[in-house]
């Protein structure tokens, strides 16, 4: 009987461990399924061009997985039962479904995160999924020049988002909040670079400022002042899907599937969670931050271990480490950090056109690298005996 996998989440993380997963395992072994709310690969690091107006390459899911053996389901997954070893899922229609595994790979990823703070998720814009990135997009689209817009959080995020808006609509009066000094974690060169970049696209920043409301007009800051804003951009973290939580996989305190070197759950072995969903610790025993610097490597670490248990070979691990944090700072200028292992600045960066044509590269090779998971042939393994299923249950009941 051929051993089910299935993925959940076509991101960057699911869809590359999917992929590499098909491509080490003879097809009339396993069956894998890869399930996605959308027929889309969604470029995530690119949804601030996507909100300032930009159009994004088409880059359906069918077209991307067309030979390789993995199935897409399009449907939205609405729970998982790690004891049972099923899925639920809900289509279009809302028709629910029953799916069973023997293997599971869970990478549904973050959405913004509100902290708590009212207005919001009734007023405020995020661009950490398409969706809001495109009411965003829209809203900027029916404002009127010098329409002030607020973008709360100066991380990388935040960074990507005003400087974008700022060069697309130079018309607009864009600005930044920072919670501490702008670019505080960067390199002297790299808090320079950022600093310039913002007076020279018009980018007024607010430092050592903290939200604590949203309104449709207007932000309030600790202090009570308020800063006009018709449309508030909401950068200041990433809240994971809530669905691990609610399961009886171990979790972290920020809901997180708590995994193991091979990115493997600690507490159900037949479990493996990837990109923003894992609790993984990187060096310096500090977790890995949510990020396609650490998401994408650990997605070829728990393909790879779990097509080695699958086949009965030598088990990899790869430690995750970071080497630079790439930002755009616009189409034409950008920031290249690079960073120590646990992802302290250090003094060396890349600044302006160069940096720029670099993050571009990295964003095209991200793409390239789902739909080609292995940079070098492979060998095509048998799943043991001892991984292979003795019956044949139902593929799946409605529920």
């Amino acid at each position: 009987m051929q051993h089910r996998i299935i993925v959940l989440g076509a991101g960057y993380t699911g869809a590359i461990a999917a992929g590499r997963i098909a491509r080490r395992l003879r097809r009339e072994d396993v069956a894998i399924t890869l399930v996605n709310a959308e027929p889309d690969f969604v470029e995530r690091v690119r949804l601030h061009q996507l909100a300032a107006g930009q159009d994004l390459t088409p880059r359906p899911l069918d077209a991307m997985f067309a030979g390789t053996g993995v199935a897409l389901r399009l449907a939205q997954v609405t729970g998982v039962d790690a004891d049972r070893k099923t899925v639920t899922v809900a289509d279009a229609r809302g028709a629910r479904e029953e799916l069973p595994y023997d293997s599971l790979v869970y990478a549904l990823g973050s959405t913004g995160h509100d902290q708590g703070v009212p207005g919001v998720a009734e007023h405020a814009y995020d661009v950490a999924g398409r969706p809001g990135a495109l009411r965003l997009r829209e809203r900027l689209a029916r404002l009127d020049a010098g329409a002030p817009v607020v973008v709360v959080g100066a991380g990388l995020t935040g960074l990507e988002a005003a400087t974008e808006l700022a060069e697309t609509r130079p018309d607009l009066a864009v600005a930044l909040v920072a919670r501490g000094a702008l670019g505080d974690w960067l390199s002297p060169k790299g808090r320079r670079h950022v600093r310039e970049v913002c007076d020279r696209l018009g980018i007024t920043v607010h430092e050592h400022t903290t939200v604590t409301a949203v309104a449709p007009d207007r932000v309030t800051t600790a202090d009570g002042t308020g800063i006009a804003s018709l449309a508030t951009v909401w950068t200041t973290g990433f809240a994971v899907h809530p669905i691990a939580r609610a399961t009886t996989l171990e979790t972290g305190d920020s809901g997180q599937i708590v995994v193991d070197a091979s990115m493997r759950s600690v507490s159900h072995p037949d479990v493996y969670a990837v990109g923003d969903a894992a609790l993984a610790m990187g060096p310096g025993d500090k977790p890995l931050r949510m990020s396609c610097a650490s998401g994408v490597p650990g997605a070829w670490q728990a393909a790879d271990a779990l097509v080695a248990r699958l086949t009965g070979t030598k088990v990899p691990t790869t430690a995750v480490r970071y080497y630079q944090q790439c930002v755009s700072l616009g189409r034409k200028d950008g920031l290249i950090q690079f960073v120590t292992a646990d992802d302290r600045a250090v003094d060396r960066a890349l600044t302006g056109r160069l940096a720029a044509r670099y993050k571009e590269a990295i964003c095209k090779g991200a793409a390239w690298g789902v739909a080609h998971p292995l940079l070098l042939p492979t060998r095509v393994r048998p799943v043991a005996p001892a991984a292979r299923r003795t019956a044949d249950p139902a593929v799946g009941t409605a529920a």
